[in-house]
Formats: structure tokens, C-alpha cells, sequence
């Protein structure tokens, strides 16, 4: 009977054994070839005043904002300059990572768009939302193939579609309310990310390196950088906007005609919860 409790003893410890000796290697070897990079996105000059959505074109509009004061979100700043709404990528060759299957989204609510700036994957789903009780038009202006113009008319529609190819940065727009913009950027891996109120990003998990990453905000456009992901490491960064930077060109800003009406990206579908 000893014996028999002496080999179980025995056998339970080269089990615990085992086991951690590969939790302590997974571990080190996740850490060894990946890094992160936090930063902040920061308007040192005076922020500009954004001007008021007047909605009175569409009366149902107004009534559904009865009593807000809505502004054109685009330059959101925090108390100390951080700059909100800043899609951060990096650029280079990665190896290839699954696509996520769930959608990004975007909800057409209170007559305008919500976020105004996300990030994809190329071969992820767009899924754009009807919140409101009206009609609006999901119409966006591709310089690739990410080109689609669908009316949703009413509450609870959904939008399906499949980004095709890389862009920074995709605009869409409602032709029915002229002031309804957001921007999607579409890349190829997983290293992005959109700057929060306070004007904070992080990009982890990116495999180490030296790359060349990349900043765009709708009204500033484009700040690059040399950044080292470090293993094991976090890699500190800040992005400083004076104010005075041109805005992108004009071209991304205007309806493309000959994208008008067309169906260029993959429509998966539509539907009406």
C-alpha cells in the first residue's frame, strides 16, 4: 500500500513538474518577440472652434435633438491639449494574423455617425447601423475598393460590407444630411488604433522592430516617426500637431463621381432588427 502511494505521490509530481515548466517557456517566448507602444497625440496651438450642426433641413433631425447644441466633432481636444480622434498605425511587413470575424460598427444616431474615426482590417466587415426613425444614406468615397452607396430608410437596417483593400483613410458620408461624416482606416494587420478623448494610444502585441509609424487626423493630416518595438517592452512615444499643418487633400474630402452609385465593395448583406 506504501508503495503504491509512494508511485502516485511520485507520478503527481513530475505532473506538476511538466506543467510548469511549460507555463514559465510559453510565457518568455511571447514576451521576447513582441512589444507595446503608448503615447499621446497632442495640440500644443489654440484648438479651433468647431462649428454647429444646423439640422434644420430635416426637421426630424431637430426634433430628435431637441434641446442639444451639436457641434462638428472635428477637433476634440482634452484641458491639456490631448487630441481625440487620431488613427495611429504602424507601417512595414508583419506576418500574417487572422482577420476578426466580428464586425467593426458604426450607428447612424441622432443624425450623425458614431465614432467618428475607427480602424479595420482589410477582409473585416463594416457594419453600419440605422438608430434613427428616418432615412439615411450610407454612402461611401473610396479611392480602392471599398466603394458602396445604400439608402437604409428606416429604424434598425443594417448595413453589411467588406472592406477590399487598404485606405487612409476611407470617409463616409449620408447624402440625405450633408454634415454626417466619419473615417474608417483600413490596413492589412493588426497594429492600430484610434487616440481616446485624452488624446492616449496604445498599439501592443506588435512583433519587435523598427518601423515607421503613423499618425492622421482629419483636419491636421499626417505625422510620422521612427519607432523600435523593444521585446518584452514598452515603447514610449508622443505626436505633437502645432495647428498650423495642412489639412489632407481636398480630393478626400469631395464626392468622387465616379464612384457615384457604385457598388465596388463586396455588399454581404442587409438587414432590419
Amino acid at each position: 500500500m506504501k508503495q503504491r502511494s509512494l508511485f502516485v505521490l511520485t507520478a503527481c509530481l513530475a505532473a506538476v513538474s511538466i506543467g510548469v515548466g511549460r507555463h514559465t517557456t510559453a510565457a518568455p517566448q511571447a514576451a521576447a518577440s513582441t512589444g507595446s507602444i503608448k503615447g499621446r497625440i497632442r495640440l500644443s496651438g489654440k484648438a479651433p472652434g468647431n462649428s454647429i450642426i444646423r439640422m434644420g433641413l430635416d426637421p426630424k433631425c431637430v426634433q430628435i435633438n431637441q434641446g442639444k447644441r451639436l457641434l462638428q466633432e472635428t477637433v476634440v481636444t482634452s484641458a491639456d491639449g490631448g487630441l481625440a480622434n487620431v488613427f495611429v498605425r504602424l507601417q512595414g511587413s508583419f506576418p500574417p494574423t487572422p482577420v476578426p470575424t466580428e464586425p467593426v460598427t458604426i450607428d447612424q444616431r441622432g443624425c450623425v455617425y458614431h465614432p467618428r474615426v475607427i480602424g479595420a482590417r482589410v477582409g473585416q466587415t463594416l457594419e453600419v447601423r440605422n438608430s434613427d426613425a428616418l432615412h439615411h444614406n450610407v454612402h461611401s468615397l473610396s479611392a480602392g475598393r471599398n466603394s458602396f452607396n445604400v439608402d437604409q430608410a428606416t429604424a434598425g437596417a443594417v448595413g453589411k460590407f467588406r472592406l477590399n483593400s487598404e485606405e487612409i483613410m476611407l470617409r463616409l458620408k449620408c447624402d440625405v444630411h450633408s454634415w454626417m461624416t466619419a473615417y474608417i482606416g483600413v490596413v492589412t494587420h493588426p497594429y492600430f488604433t484610434v487616440s481616446s478623448d485624452a488624446g492616449a494610444f496604445e498599439i501592443a502585441n506588435a512583433p519587435a522592430g523598427t518601423y515607421t509609424i503613423q499618425a492622421w487626423h482629419e483636419r491636421y493630416g499626417m505625422l510620422t516617426q521612427m519607432v523600435r518595438v523593444r521585446a518584452g517592452a514598452v515603447t514610449t512615444l508622443d505626436f505633437t500637431y502645432t495647428g498650423n499643418e495642412k489639412p489632407p487633400g481636398r480630393a478626400a474630402m469631395q464626392d468622387l463621381n465616379v464612384h457615384e452609385g457604385v457598388l465596388t465593395a463586396e455588399l454581404i448583406g442587409e438587414s432590419k432588427e
